[in-house]
């Protein structure tokens, strides 16, 4: 009999920078709908994000995200500035790190790309096909994509 690694028994942890309660509330029925069980951790802003990452207080104990879903238009710090700092931060650049955002300006996925994005999606305005993506990006990212240890990312 094969002996289970503690890591494949392991809940992923996902990081949703989100400042929308409407938003948050359907990505977390879409998280419930996925069929794949995360704890899902929710900061406002991309300031908020930068001090879960770092632990910084309020967060000293929080754990290291598997996986961070950004929104684009957020106050103090909107995803673009959050990205940038994740991507320069050695302790925090190899975290899939997705935009996932209402709009999709041209201008903004090619500054997404620039700054290292690992994804760039436009949130689909119906709840099934929001499901739908929010299980295609837990599958890829969390199940099929072979990741640096968890000790590696911090």
């Amino acid at each position: 009999m094969n002996a289970i690694s503690p890591d494949a028994v392991t809940i992923p942890h996902v990081l949703l920078v989100e400042d929308s309660p409407g938003d948050i509330l359907i990505m977390r029925e879409a998280f419930q709908s996925a069929g794949r069980k995360v704890t899902l951790h929710v900061v406002a802003d991309g300031f908020e994000a930068m001090r879960f990452l770092r632990r910084e207080p309020p967060f000293a104990g929080a754990p290291r995200p598997d996986m961070i879903l950004l929104d684009l238009n957020m106050p103090r710090m909107d995803g673009l500035e959050a990205l940038a700092q994740i991507k320069q931060d050695d302790s925090l650049q190899a975290i899939p790190t997705i935009m996932l955002t209402a709009f999709g300006q041209d201008a903004d996925i090619q500054r997404s790309y620039e700054l290292n994005v690992n994804c760039y999606l436009v949130k689909p305005l119906e709840l099934t096909a929001l499901e739908s993506t929010v299980k295609s990006l837990t599958d890829f990212w969390l199940s099929k994509a072979q990741l640096p240890p968890r000790d590696a990312r911090g």
